[in-house]
C-alpha cells in the first residue's frame, strides 16, 4: 500500500468514528399523588461528544418495583436515535399486562406504530411524519435542542405522537411555575387546541442547569391497570453525565 492509500484510509477511519463515545445514566423515582412510592426507572443513554455536544444514540430504560426480596423488573424500553434525536425508534413491553408497543419509520415518510394492547388484541396505524414531529422521550432532547428559548422564556411549537390513538397532536412547550416540581427551569408541555386543554392535562418538566431532566410531573407510558396508566411525579437524579455539554 503506497503512502497515498495508506492517507486515505486513515481518513476514512477517522470520518467513521465517533469523536468520543460517552455515557449519561440516570435513576428516576416515580410517586403518586399522594406520595405513595410506584416504582424506579433506570435510564442509561450511549451516545457520542460530537463538537463538544453529547449527540444520544441508544437508550435504554428498565422499570422495577418493590417485590419480596428485592426490586423485580416489570417493564423494558428501548430506543434508537438514529433517525432522529427527537424521532427515536421505541420498543416497550410490559409483561404483566402482556402489552407491547413498538414505533418504526417506514422509507415512505411515515412512523409506524404496532400496540399490543391489554388481552392481547394488536392495533396497527401510520401517521406522516412532519419536520417538528416528537416521539416519545424525543421531548427531553427536544428541551435541549431549544435550551436557549428555553432558559430565556420563550415557547415551542411541535407535534407530538400519541401512538396508542394512532395519531399527533399540537402542543406548546412554554416556561411556567408549579408546587409540584421545583427545579433551575419549569416548563411544561401543553396541547395547543382549546378542546384539548379542558381533556390532557399539561406535563410538567423540571431541569437544572446542565440541562439534565430533574423531574417529570403527568401521566407515564406505565401501565396502572388496565384502564389506564399511571399519573406520578418522577424525581431524577444523574449518576454519571457524558464528558461534553448536554446543551448546545
Amino acid at each position: 500500500m503506497n503512502r497515498s492509500s495508506v492517507c486515505l484510509l486513515t481518513a476514512a477511519i477517522a470520518l467513521a468514528t465517533p469523536v468520543s463515545a460517552d455515557v449519561f445514566k440516570f435513576t428516576g423515582t416515580a410517586e403518586s399523588q399522594d406520595g405513595k412510592a410506584l416504582y424506579e426507572e433506570q435510564h442509561t443513554i450511549e451516545g457520542s461528544c460530537d463538537n463538544g455536544a453529547f449527540r444520544p444514540l441508544e437508550h435504554r430504560v428498565i422499570y422495577s418495583r418493590q417485590a419480596e426480596g428485592g426490586n423485580e423488573t416489570f417493564a423494558e424500553k428501548s430506543l434508537d436515535y438514529s433517525p432522529s434525536n427527537i424521532r427515536p425508534t421505541v420498543i416497550f413491553q410490559q409483561p404483566d399486562f402482556q402489552e407491547s408497543l413498538e414505533i418504526s419509520y417506514a422509507d415512505s415518510g411515515s412512523v409506524n406504530v404496532v400496540w399490543q394492547q391489554p388481552g392481547g388484541d394488536t392495533k396497527r396505524s401510520s401517521v406522516a411524519v412532519s419536520e417538528n414531529l416528537v416521539v416519545d422521550a424525543g421531548f427531553d432532547n427536544l428541551v435541549r435542542r431549544n435550551w436557549e428559548k428555553v432558559v430565556s422564556g420563550e415557547s415551542v411549537k411541535f407535534r407530538f405522537l400519541a401512538p396508542t390513538r394512532g395519531t399527533d397532536y399540537a402542543f406548546i412547550l412554554e416556561p411556567t411555575q408549579s408546587q409540584a416540581v421545583r427545579a433551575d427551569h419549569v416548563v411544561q408541555i401543553r396541547p395547543d387546541s382549546m378542546l384539548l386543554k379542558f381533556l390532557v392535562d399539561p406535563i410538567i418538566l423540571g431541569y437544572n442547569n446542565k440541562g439534565a431532566l430533574t423531574a417529570y410531573s403527568g401521566l407515564t407510558n406505565v401501565r396502572e391497570n388496565t384502564d389506564q396508566n399511571y399519573t406520578a411525579t418522577i424525581r431524577y437524579a444523574a449518576s454519571t453525565y457524558p464528558e461534553c455539554e448536554l446543551t448546545r
